[in-house]
């Protein structure tokens, strides 16, 4: 499950990984509502992606909780907690004030991760990611469900910085394109996996 402020985050920040998870299991998206032309973008781009979308009032704490239980996802996907982007800190601070409960109670999600941010910068400086996914052989397709956003600055602004990222995180570890993740510990566990 990915949870993000606006309808084009996931895409940007983790659409390569979640669409090549989408290929072998269920993908949820989840973002709040916008407006007419955002929401359909963001219907567009879960479908590229093979993605559900989850479109809700407002991503806060019992939102985020009620979808946790209602989903029970193995893996979480949201924004760093120093993002630069104050609506980017305020979704990333409600999936972990709504995330131990659903822990509990369920025993999901296992793991929980944020994503890369504007040219991998936080209000700490420069992002730290300990899980690189190679991204190479869906960028495709992330490139493609970014574009469904077309009310947004894509070819100008979010498109080019995707490239550049996927390609700088690619060079890290030797792949043509790769997104970053940072695993966040959970009830003061943090996953054994070295990959989503």
């Amino acid at each position: 499950m990915a949870l993000f402020a606006h309808p084009d985050d996931a895409e940007l920040w983790a659409g390569a990984t979640l669409a090549h998870h989408a290929a072998h299991a269920r993908v949820t998206v989840a973002v709040p509502h916008r407006d007419a032309v955002r929401d359909a973008e963001a219907v567009a781009s879960a479908a590229v992606l093979g993605a559900d979308l989850r479109q809700l009032p407002v991503l806060d704490a019992p939102a985020v909780h009620a979808l946790l239980m209602d989903t029970e996802p193995d893996i979480v996907i949201t924004h760093p907690l120093r993002d630069v982007h104050p609506e980017h800190r305020a979704v990333a601070e409600a999936v972990l004030t709504a995330l131990p409960e659903p822990v509990i109670a369920t025993g999901l999600p296992s793991r929980l991760y944020t994503c890369d941010t504007y040219n991998s910068l936080t209000l700490d400086g420069p992002l730290r990611a300990d899980t690189i996914v190679d991204a190479t052989a869906t960028f495709p397709t992330k490139i493609r469900a970014l574009k469904a956003h077309a009310s947004q600055p894509i070819a100008e602004h979010f498109g080019p910085m995707a490239e550049h990222l996927g390609r700088l995180w690619g060079a890290r570890i030797g792949a043509d394109y790769a997104e970053a993740f940072t695993a966040l510990p959970i009830l003061g566990r943090l996953p054994a996996a070295t990959q989503l």
